[in-house]
């Protein structure tokens, strides 16, 4: 498995450099690990010379522009089989909130956002939670269902037929078989790497009791995407207990997949906040500094790659995020909460728009796939599956000609979406 070798590679490669006041500065994007190493390092006098060079490459890459997908946040389950130190999002069956929601109720959101203007349906969900909780098993059987990414599937393909919106699923680990499921009903699909530091899974740390964050298996749904061709989301999270050079290593298997298979359409450099009510409500956030610091750093080393940050996570300043480089904001909503992080509020998108003109750029629009991955899902389209989703709703024509009918219709002549920004 070529993810497995990409570790280990990663992981031998050269040792930490030790710098100072003389940073160096001139090597050209895209960065080598040694030159990732030290400027991650990089000390508050020589940080703006850093953000400058993620700037000029940003603006080479693309000019003038800055992207956000404006979406509904659909989480069709919260039960997970996972306990990850930082989230607040999962729930056990008797917890107080725990729900998984009705067709129905995935409709009502979808409609609800189409009206305002939305063209993505963000799935998020607990990954396989009928493996350890037979409450949801019985749950799925009452839906008629085998499992929740048989869910997942019939529910992607309801919004995408009785809605103009586009779902973008992110479901945790996959299989090839259920790469391609997805891909007939989703232009794109997202899994978070997070990081590539192994001893996160152990007693105390992060992702003890979280056997689904084990970093080769995350790796190996990515790179399956890559095989397959599926534009793919993926991204790190700081702050969790990794060192400096784990985030680099992190971004190099990234790199390195991409590199392969060319799917990696955006990586989102994501900082950890505290919660009072998680586990790890006693740890420090990562810096402005640390943040900026990443964030240029991820530019250098994937020039031609869209860069992103959430803006609710780094309000009230979040503007400054342009600073070090990156070309979009991810995922607004103007109708649902950020379910993840509830007590960060998504920014006012006409507040988005002026504080992003206000750094000299232009606000637009994009779908859930970026306009440069259209092409190939006007290609050959995603690989046939062995049946339909299973339960009420039943495709009778391929998903990727619902794709491709959907997409001609609201995106605009240069693949961003129709509606204004």
């Amino acid at each position: 498995m070529q993810s497995s070798r990409v570790l280990t590679e990663i992981k031998s490669a050269e040792p930490v450099p030790v710098y100072g006041d003389n940073l160096p500065l001139s090597e050209p994007p895209p960065l080598s690990r040694l030159g990732a190493l030290g400027l991650i390092r990089a000390c508050d006098k020589r940080l703006p010379e850093l953000l400058a060079r993620a700037r000029a490459a940003r603006d080479r890459f693309k000019p003038g522009v800055i992207t956000y997908s404006r979406k509904v946040f659909i989480p069709l389950t919260n039960l997970c089989r996972d306990y990850c130190g930082y989230c607040t999002f999962r729930r056990d069956p008797n917890q107080p909130g725990a729900h998984t929601m009705s067709p129905d109720e995935v409709l009502n959101v979808a409609r609800a956002g189409q009206k305002l203007g939305c063209t993505e349906a963000l799935f998020s969900l607990g990954d396989k939670p009928e493996l350890v909780f037979p409450e949801m098993r019985e749950r799925l059987r009452n839906l008629g269902y085998r499992s929740t990414l048989h869910y997942l599937e019939a529910m992607c393909e309801l919004v995408l037929r009785e809605t103009t919106l586009l779902p973008h699923p992110n479901p945790g680990l996959m299989s090839a078989e259920w790469i391609t499921r997805l891909a007939r009903v989703s232009p794109s699909m997202g899994l978070m790497l997070e990081t590539t530091n192994e001893s996160l899974l152990l007693a105390g740390a992060a992702h003890h009791n979280a056997p689904d964050k084990l970093p080769l298996k995350r790796l190996r749904t990515i790179e399956e995407a890559g095989k397959q061709a599926v534009p793919f989301t993926t991204g790190i999270l700081i702050g969790i207990g990794e060192s400096l050079e784990d985030r680099v290593d992190a971004l190099l298997a990234i790199r390195d997949l991409h590199q392969r298979y060319g799917h990696i359409q955006e990586v989102i450099i994501q900082n950890f906040r505290v919660k009072p009510e998680i586990p790890m409500s006693g740890w420090a956030e990562p810096s402005r500094g640390e943040l900026l610091r990443t964030i240029a750093v991820a530019r250098l080393l994937m020039p031609d790659v869209n860069i992103q940050a959430p803006p609710n996570l780094s309000d009230p300043n979040y503007e400054e995020l342009l600073d070090a480089g990156i070309n979009d904001w991810g995922g607004v909503s103007p109708l649902t909460p950020d379910f993840i992080n509830p007590e960060r509020p998504w920014p006012h998108l006409q507040q988005l728009a002026a504080r992003t003109r206000a750094k000299g750029f232009e606000l637009m629009q994009r779908l859930p796939v970026y306009p440069e991955f259209l092409p190939r899902l006007f290609g050959t389209g995603a690989p046939a599956i062995s049946g339909p989703a299973t339960g009420t709703y039943r495709s009778e024509e391929p998903g990727s000609a619902l794709l491709r009918s959907r997409l001609t219709t609201i995106a605009d002549d240069h693949g961003y979406a129709r509606s204004a920004a």
